[in-house]
């Protein structure tokens, strides 16, 4: 898991975690973004504002080398509505769990089929992520979540596209073909 934010830069939220810290039972952590952090997340995604983030992650060994964080994402974000524009706050509530091998562990590889097809299973688990180094970023695995699952097109609750034709019920059924400007049209030599 590896993210560009420029220059070598930190990601705006960051909670390493050593990976040969950890043991095998797993230990609780509150992760809770600093005002600093929320505006950083604001400006990465794109959006007016971030006004809370936290998570209560459980991190343990996974097998023999790997790594599982799973918890629970709460963050609040305002938004621009795509209608009026105005500002639409979203509560997101998410559950996840993230397992991390080390880069070139048997434990990453691909499961392949006899015709050397990708088997991916949509309902099952994700694959692992793999890292390098001795260190994991959980408060990057956080943001990834929230990040996954922000309203692409917030819109205010009752706002509707009223004025466009398409929702318009007393335009004509017949619609003109976008080919008719084309039937008059000779292949000239």
């Amino acid at each position: 898991m590896t993210q560009e934010h420029g220059r070598g830069e930190r990601p705006p939220f960051s909670y390493p975690v050593r990976v040969g810290h950890i043991s095998a039972n797993a230990v609780s952590v509150h992760v809770e973004a600093a005002p600093r952090e929320l505006a950083g997340l604001a400006k990465l995604w794109n959006v007016r504002d971030v006004k809370s983030l936290k998570a209560d992650l459980q991190i343990a060994r996974w097998k023999k080398d790997g790594v599982r964080i799973k918890g629970r994402v709460e963050a609040a974000i305002e938004q621009a509505c795509v209608v009026t524009l105005e500002p639409v706050v979203s509560q997101i509530d998410e559950a996840f769990e993230q397992v991390f091998v080390p880069e070139g562990s048997k434990l990453a590889r691909l499961v392949l089929s006899d015709t050397t097809e990708m088997v991916l299973d949509p309902e099952g688990p994700d694959l692992p992520e793999t890292f390098t180094g001795d260190t994991i970023d959980a408060g990057e695995v956080v943001a990834e979540v929230v990040a996954l699952a922000i309203d692409p097109y917030p819109r205010k609750a009752s706002v509707e596209f009223s004025a466009h034709i398409e929702s318009d019920a007393s335009t004509d059924e017949r619609k003109p073909s976008p080919f008719a400007v084309l039937k008059d049209w000779k292949k000239q030599d």
